[in-house]
Parts: C-alpha cells; sequence; structure tokens
C-alpha cells in the first residue's frame, strides 16, 4: 500500500540533521511520494536540492503569504523563469492567509494573482493556503477557470468544499483531522467524494494526536489515513489507492514504487 503525501516541507531545517533517516522512515511506512512546496525565493535552491537528492520527491515553487515580508516584485519573474527552467509539478504554495492581521490583504492578493497567471500560462495546477480565507480564495479562482489545484490543509464548510470540487479543485486532509475536536472537519470527511479527496502531513507542522507538541513527518501519513478510514468507515487500502492516484493525476505524476536503493545523498 504506497501513499502520497501531497504537502510536506521535507526542505525545512528541522530535517536538517536527520533526513536521510527520516526519508527512509517515511518509506518503510509507505510514504513513495512527497510533494514538497515551495515558499519564498530564498529557500528555492535548497528545495530543488532535497527534492533532487531523494526518490520520489517532487518540488514545486511559490511565493507563500505568510512569507509576505520577504516577497518582491521582482521575485514574480523570478519564479517564472524558475517554472520555465525546473518544470516543477505545480506553482505553490500560494494563497492568501486572513488569519496573522499584519499579512496585508491587497499585497497577498497581488502575489496570489499573479502566481494563478504564471499557472494558467504554464499550464500546472497550483498549491493554495486558504487559512481563514476560502472563500475570497474561491472568489480569485473564479476569475481563472481554467486553472486546477489542490487546496491543502482544507478547513472550510460543507458549502465551500462543494464549491471548490465543482471548480475541479481538491481537498487535502492531514493531521488536523485526528484531533476528536475538529468536529467539523471529521463530519465532512464522512461525505466528500473520495475521488476529491488528498492526505497530507504538513510536515513539520500540524502534526496529529498521537505526536501532538512533536515535529511532524511525512512517515506519520498512514495515521491520517486510518482516522480518514475510521470516519468513513471505509478499507484503507481503497483510501490508499485512491488519493494515490488522485495525488499522481493532479501533478502529472508516474507511478512511483518505493526503490530498494538508499538515497542519494
Amino acid at each position: 500500500m504506497q501513499l502520497v503525501d501531497s504537502h510536506c516541507h521535507f526542505d525545512d531545517a528541522s530535517f536538517d540533521l536527520d533526513r536521510d533517516t527520516a526519508y527512509q522512515r517515511a518509506r518503510q511506512a509507505g510514504v513513495a511520494v512527497q510533494i514538497l512546496p515551495g515558499v519564498c525565493a530564498r529557500l528555492w535552491p535548497k528545495l530543488k536540492g532535497v527534492a533532487a537528492a531523494y526518490p520520489g520527491l517532487y518540488p514545486t515553487y511559490g511565493l507563500h503569504p505568510m512569507y509576505l515580508g520577504e516577497h518582491r516584485l521582482g521575485h514574480l519573474a523570478m519564479l517564472e523563469q524558475w517554472v520555465e527552467q525546473e518544470r516543477p509539478v505545480a506553482v505553490g504554495e500560494c494563497g492568501l492567509d486572513y488569519f496573522i492581521p499584519e499579512l496585508d490583504p491587497a499585497q497577498q492578493a497581488d502575489y496570489f494573482t499573479a502566481q494563478l497567471q504564471i499557472a494558467q500560462a504554464r499550464r500546472l495546477p497550483v498549491i493554495i493556503h486558504a487559512r481563514r480565507a476560502v472563500d475570497p480564495v474561491i472568489q480569485h479562482l473564479r476569475r481563472y477557470p481554467q486553472v486546477r489545484g489542490v487546496i491543502h490543509s482544507f478547513s472550510g464548510s460543507e458549502q465551500q468544499a462543494n464549491q471548490m470540487l465543482d471548480m475541479g479543485f481538491l481537498l487535502s486532509i492531514g493531521g488536523p483531522l485526528t484531533y476528536p475536536r475538529a468536529q467539523r472537519l471529521r463530519r465532512l470527511i464522512q461525505i466528500l467524494p473520495l475521488a476529491g479527496l488528498l492526505l497530507e502531513t504538513d510536515a513539520p507542522d500540524q502534526a496529529g494526536l498521537a505526536h501532538r507538541g512533536d515535529r511532524n513527518e511525512p512517515a506519520f501519513l498512514p495515521e491520517i489515513l486510518v482516522t480518514v478510514a475510521q470516519l468513513r468507515n471505509q478499507d484503507p487500502a481503497e483510501i490508499a489507492k485512491v488519493t494515490r492516484q488522485n495525488a499522481l493525476n493532479l501533478f502529472e505524476i508516474k507511478p512511483c514504487p518505493i526503490p530498494s536503493h538508499a538515497p542519494r545523498s
């Protein structure tokens, strides 16, 4: 049973001391593919290097709204160059964050719109961050009907979920689902179509209940799978199969069996 971690910041500094062993733990747990979203221009070179060093890791490049203070308009031109030269599987992580008050909404919107335009021009999916901003994100996406992608760590309403699914977007579910207090999300996961779902860890952030307070890592993805299966009363193998294929289709990745050889680091 092979899984795809559709959102993992495996290039994060918290993995610098044990990235090889964390990678092997993920492989042993059945995580065959990791999608690694970029967050700012400063970190794209490291992200590229990490992805190149390990089979089954795929980088994307973007300008995350939480790094708004680092972004410059020139970074959008850089992003276009990186997308053209590196041919990533998606643009992102991009989007809107209305949880942090000091992040100017107008500036966020400018960077988000520009990245949607890049994704549309390159016919690439987008990885979207939409924290307390699902409705504004939907409004932006309606202006780019050809763009498809995923809303990572979805936490919106059933109505918002259906709108996103109707627009051709997938919804990614991670560690927050494992907490009993996440009642709305847990009810939602029971009724959403499996064809619209992806699994993610968002490592090193958003650790599940069993690892609360610890660094999250891709090896913990099966715990999210088990929670989804329990809530849906469905075979974990079927959920793994469908969500894996959803991810492979979205990012246009060929099936990636887990190799027996060590990483190239």
